[in-house]
């Protein structure tokens, strides 16, 4: 959520920033600056009001201590009349505070300077590209007949036990999948990461404090009789973590990593571009998050990109890295670089990462502060990344490393699986 200073102080910097994400509703802004205007009036009304009460209820002693018993009656009528007007001051300030917040929280952040105006994921910008693109035999097969040939996965179960998009993983399959997580975590502990486990549900203030709510409720799954969202990314429970903390310069940078499975509705999704594990409502996913100094945190995003990059440079897999135009960024964020892999067999790269900076956007909702060396209270900027998502590397190193022979894991995994190949 943006600061509500920012809008008294800077509205047209906003409205850049909206046209540049392709904000559809600019005019809230100029809403949320009338209500804003409106709230303040009615509270300096208020207290001016409150101020005439705490007069008057002084004055009523000093008479009654006197004797003057009219001069008394009068004020409490006075008094009576402007606790009346108080109250409907009151319910009328709490109506404009609620009114003001529900615009708030619909008003995306901002992007940074550096990101590309665009609309569309054809318009971000290529910052980087390593790796030769593989060549395989022209018998090459996707990793959807690839998991069947080896008995990897069995998709049209998934579809039997809960729906399409829940892939049940067997034998080498699942056993791929948990070396894949605990390579991931042991990278990113060895990084400095702190690894927990989190719940994997949580309730309607978590999922608003990480900008998921409102914004997303519709891709999400909701747990109605509890009201519990099952969460999209372990971002959510892990930054949580931190709500209503106030930290120490020394006790930052936070550094956090987490595995979860992670639940997307992803409604309208269909076609050979989502087939297989491009895209699943259920998946394995491996998460970074920082929470840091305001003037450290985009020195964090670069280092944060840089350990991601040498996660995927450990798998043997072409990549690039894409610095996110503001047509095609999060709700939620500032700046957002992706990484895509290239899968040969279908000739074409699929994103297995994200990783973002919100600045105070997240810790705004969620009152992440700190006190500074002066002891002035002041909120934190949070990060995450994708280090990584399983489903789309697990597709790139299956259909990549074929061969007659079977599929040849990287040297990093074997240790993890136990064997050099699948077969």
């Amino acid at each position: 959520m943006l600061p509500l200073q920012l809008f008294r102080q800077n509205k047209q910097l906003i409205l850049e920033g909206l046209k540049k994400k392709n904000f559809k509703t600019p005019e809230w802004v100029d809403a949320i600056v009338e209500i804003d205007e409106h709230r303040r009036r009615v509270q300096t009304e208020n207290d001016s009001l409150a101020a005439s009460i705490n007069s008057a209820s002084k004055s009523i002693g000093h008479h009654m201590a006197k004797g003057e018993k009219a001069e008394a009656d009068l004020l409490k009528e006075k008094v009576s009349l402007h606790k009346e007007q108080a109250k409907e001051l009151a319910s009328k300030l709490e109506e404009l505070e609620t009114e003001l917040q529900d615009m708030l929280v619909r008003i995306p952040n901002l992007p940074h300077s550096s990101v590309p105006y665009g609309k569309t994921p054809e318009e971000n910008e290529v910052v980087l590209q390593h790796g030769n693109i593989p060549k395989l035999v022209a018998q090459k097969l996707p990793h959807w007949e690839l998991t069947a040939k080896y008995g990897l996965i069995d998709f049209e179960l998934g579809t039997k036990i809960t729906g399409s998009g829940f892939p049940v993983y067997i034998g080498q399959g699942a056993k791929l999948q948990r070396a894949l997580i605990t390579y991931f975590l042991n990278y990113n502990i060895d990084a400095g990461y702190t690894e927990y486990r989190p719940p994997y549900m949580v309730n309607e203030a978590s999922a608003y404090g990480t900008g998921q709510l409102p914004d997303k409720e519709g891709q999400m799954y909701h747990v109605t009789e509890d009201d519990l969202y099952l969460i999209p990314t372990s971002e959510v429970p892990v930054t949580n973590m931190y709500r209503d903390v106030i930290l120490t310069e020394q006790e930052m940078p936070v550094k956090m990593t987490a595995y979860s499975p992670c639940f997307r509705r992803e409604a309208g999704s269909y076609g050979k571009d989502v087939r297989g594990l491009n895209r699943v409502h259920q998946f394995d996913k491996v998460e970074i998050v920082q929470l840091t100094h305001p003037e450290k945190s985009y020195t964090t995003l670069d280092e944060m990109v840089k350990h991601v990059e040498g996660l995927v440079q450990s798998l043997g897999l072409p990549y690039r890295i894409l610095r996110l135009c503001g047509g095609d960024m999060s709700f939620a964020s500032a700046l957002t670089y992706d990484f895509e892999v290239y899968s040969a067999a279908q000739e074409r790269w699929l994103e297995i990462s994200s990783v973002s900076n919100f600045e105070v956007f997240q810790t705004n909702r969620m009152k992440i502060r700190f006190k500074d060396s002066n002891g002035k209270m002041q909120l934190m900027h949070s990060l995450n990344g994708s280090s990584l998502a399983l489903p789309r590397v697990m597709a790139c190193l299956l259909e990549n490393n074929q061969s007659p022979d079977g599929i040849l894991l990287p040297k990093v995994l074997q240790p993890y699986f136990g064997a050099e190949m699948i077969k």
